[in-house]
């Protein structure tokens, strides 16, 4: 087994049973949160829903990361931006977190992979676009799921009808 595989398995083998910070420190790095940060994610982990506007930099993406890897079932992230879904979902696996995307840059055999993964309840979190959450197809995908949580990102890039959808 790669030693990325070997890492990404021994770091959520506890199946998200994980402290907020105790994530913090192993899977990204950082001593202790920033700003509004441990508020943020102590209510998300909790069940709490959350509207967070931060300035950019501030740290918005660890308020769903690290609560999705705190709980049970896989992370689902609406963005519909393409090009920062691929940023962030790389950079989590360079980090060893088991992430994916769902959405049109994929060819036919990542779609099916990610699926599959899906229905294994192999991924911590899974980035989708506005179009594919609202279809039967992705309905269906993630009917059997384990679900930990939905988060919203980029919100204000979204068009008015994905919303009305």
């Amino acid at each position: 087994m790669p030693q990325n595989e070997s890492h990404t398995v021994a770091l959520f083998e506890n199946e998200g049973m994980d402290s907020p910070i105790s994530v913090l420190k192993r899977v990204y790095g950082y001593p202790v949160f920033r700003g509004k940060q441990a508020a943020v994610i102590d209510r998300v982990v909790s069940g709490g829903d959350a509207v967070v506007l931060f300035p950019t930099g501030a740290g918005k993406s660890l308020c769903f990361q690290i609560p999705a890897l705190c709980r049970s079932g896989v992370g689902v992230v609406v963005s519909p931006l393409i090009a920062l879904m691929r940023d962030q979902v790389e950079a989590l696996k360079q980090l060893g977190v088991r992430a994916a995307a769902l959405n049109s840059s994929l060819s036919r055999e990542e779609f099916i992979d990610v699926r599959r993964a899906i229905a294994r309840g192999e991924l911590d979190l899974l980035y989708v676009t506005p179009e594919r959450i609202v279809t039967p197809a992705f309905k269906e995908t993630i009917g059997n799921a384990k679900i930990s949580l939905f988060a919203i990102d980029e919100a204000h890039c979204f068009p008015v009808f994905t919303v009305l959808a």
